[in-house]
């Protein structure tokens, strides 16, 4: 069997049916070997960083694994941005990337390159990914590629890469023959269990939270990367608890669940913020606690409570916050033993703690500014957006202003799914992921992009045309790079260097795609987002904001959660608050 034929086959057992890659000659047999089969289909995008996001986003919907390939050199460095998304946020995807003849190689020779695109992507991946390995003997295909999919999907998810040179694709094998890395020492020393969980951890953690007054669950992307969302809608209905997420965890609870309040933060919503700085017990699931939400002061972060954290990676336990209770586990297992130990578990009565955090929410609504007349407030439209957007399965966001904007007061519901990019934070991410949820699901999807964002994958485009995705994409024109030229006005006294430059026509650039395209330039033209929504197919809104559009709140440096921009009077906030304010001379403004 032709080892090109044997990668593919490998795949297709492993429940891939898409592809996602730009050709070159490096990858040519792995891509014919796709052609001569109706079970597995390649999709072209046109940049090699759309084809990683894509898979990316493959992988996160349907929980198990995502694909993509590129050729030597080039195509293999245009993956990194990517396969460093994977990482970061525990996405398990394959990369494939070809690589020259092994005897066109340099191995340990002097020299900067031998064959024409050679490039060492094993030893550049390394740091971004689990494993990384050139397979060089065709006796090793069967082990590696066992290898590298075990590890992508065990513990902590995350991206893998294989290189595979142009004559070990083209090489024979005989399958029966072949090594198993099922069979290996490795492989049993990487099996062990899903971490140290207890019967006396158990009992620990559900007597604290029979004492608890105002508990609350944290609730992070380790999460959906642990498919434990089922878990923990059980377990948040057994114990009644109130449940914030963090940006990665949007989307593990409808937005219209009694208990839901809200996303915490940097540029969380300010209720949502001050429910966690009130909270007397946290419980923190799947969250590595960055500093985009502890904020620049995590000393002060949860405070007052009693924090228990979570987590299949030991290395995120007390790392940047010290917690009163570290658990080293999968999601999965604590969630069931939790939930099965809740049999005799006595509801602490949270009646006052409901009525305080259905308070905060009235008090304290998310809204960049009041409009005047009719004027575009972003919040308010992505609220609007939402109520009208029951169709879409999945909604993925690019990074920047609309990115919280939408991450702030885009409402979920039922199990409408949010992609955003995490850890690296890439713009240019939604549109490929838009890809690839599409054609994971097969259901309609939302893109909600900035004007800049968009340009960095806009070749994508041609893909959504070409395939025919329903995919419908919104763009927040406010004609300038928003985040970092809000935080030019914050720190650099306004000189906004790089940021602020003119946009072409998108509207003549989509159209020249054959897209329906629409623009609405005050709320007064919402028959163009009705025409938007109700196009068969894909389609572009064009939404143009003014260019001093302002995220609020923010949480600016050195201030705890609680103590967003603009900022409350010191008053107002003593009074609504349960625990004692950070003392005033710790905090520099």
């Amino acid at each position: 069997m032709k080892i090109s034929d044997y990668v593919i086959d490998y795949l297709k057992q492993q429940g891939v049916s898409h592809v996602f890659e730009f050709i070159g000659g490096a990858i040519v047999h792995l891509l014919d070997s796709v052609s001569v089969r109706e079970d597995i289909e390649c999709v072209s995008v046109r940049h090699e960083q759309a084809g990683a996001f894509a898979a990316e986003a493959y992988a996160r919907m349907n929980g198990k694994l995502g694909v993509a390939m590129a050729t030597s050199g080039p195509g293999a460095l245009n993956l990194l941005t990517g396969i460093g998304s994977c990482y970061f946020d525990s996405v398990p995807c394959l990369f494939i990337t070809g690589q020259v003849n092994t005897y066109e190689y340099k191995f340990d020779r002097p020299v900067r390159q031998i064959g024409f695109q050679e490039t060492d992507i094993v030893s550049v991946a390394q740091p971004l990914t689990k494993y990384a390995v050139m397979v060089t003997k065709p006796d090793q295909i069967r082990y590696e590629l066992e290898k590298a999919v075990a590890l992508a999907q065990s513990g902590r998810p995350g991206p893998v890469l294989l290189d595979l040179p142009m004559n070990l694709q083209r090489a024979e094998v005989e399958p029966d023959t072949l090594a198993s890395f099922y069979d290996s020492v490795e492989y049993q020393e990487l099996v062990q269990d899903d971490g140290d969980l207890d019967e006396a951890v158990v009992a620990d953690i559900l007597k604290r939270l029979e004492v608890a007054k105002r508990p609350l669950i944290l609730a992070g992307g380790g999460v959906r990367a642990g498919n434990s969302e089922a878990s923990l809608s059980r377990f948040i209905e057994l114990t009644g608890i109130p449940v914030v997420t963090s940006l990665m965890g949007l989307d593990v609870i409808p937005h219209d669940h009694r208990l839901y309040t809200g996303l915490i933060g940097s540029y969380g919503n300010r209720y949502s913020n001050l429910i966690l700085a009130n909270c007397d017990l946290l419980l923190i699931l799947g969250s590595r606690l960055d500093t985009r939400q502890t904020g620049t002061r995590p000393d002060t972060f949860g405070r007052g409570a009693d924090l228990i954290h979570v987590d299949i990676d030991t290395n995120e336990l007390n790392s940047k916050v010290s917690v009163s209770l570290a658990v080293h586990s999968s999601l999965n297992v604590f969630l069931e033993r939790m939930n099965e130990a809740l049999t005799i578990f006595s509801k602490p009565d949270t009646t006052a703690w409901l009525d305080y955090i259905t308070l905060l929410k009235k008090q304290y609504p998310t809204y960049s500014f009041t409009p005047q007349a009719d004027e575009i407030e972003p919040n308010r439209f992505m609220e609007l957006l939402s109520s009208r957007s029951e169709t879409f399965h999945t909604v993925c966001l690019d990074v920047g202003q609309h990115q919280m904007w939408a991450s702030q007061s885009f409402r979920l519901t039922g199990h409408q799914r949010l992609l955003n990019s995490g850890g690296m934070g890439a713009m240019g991410f939604a549109l490929p992921a838009a890809i690839g949820a599409c054609l994971a699901t097969g259901q309609e999807t939302l893109v909600i992009a900035g004007d800049g964002g968009f340009q960095l994958n806009i070749q994508e485009l041609d893909t959504v045309v070409r395939l025919n995705l329903p995919i419908k994409i919104v763009v927040m024109n406010n004609s300038s790079l928003g985040m970092v030229r809000q935080f030019q006005d914050l720190y650099f006294a306004g000189r906004q260097q790089s940021t602020v430059n003119p946009n072409p026509s998108f509207i003549d650039i989509v159209r020249a795609y054959k897209l329906p395209a629409y623009t609405m330039n005050t709320m007064a033209d919402m028959h163009q987002l009705n025409q938007f929504l109700s196009v068969d197919g894909p389609a572009f809104l064009e939404v143009k904001l003014d260019k001093d559009t302002n995220v609020y709140p923010k949480l600016v440096v050195n201030r705890p959660i609680e103590d967003m921009y603009p900022y409350l009077d010191r008053e107002e906030l003593k009074k609504i608050m349960q625990i004692d304010l950070v003392d005033e001379t710790d905090i520099s403004t």
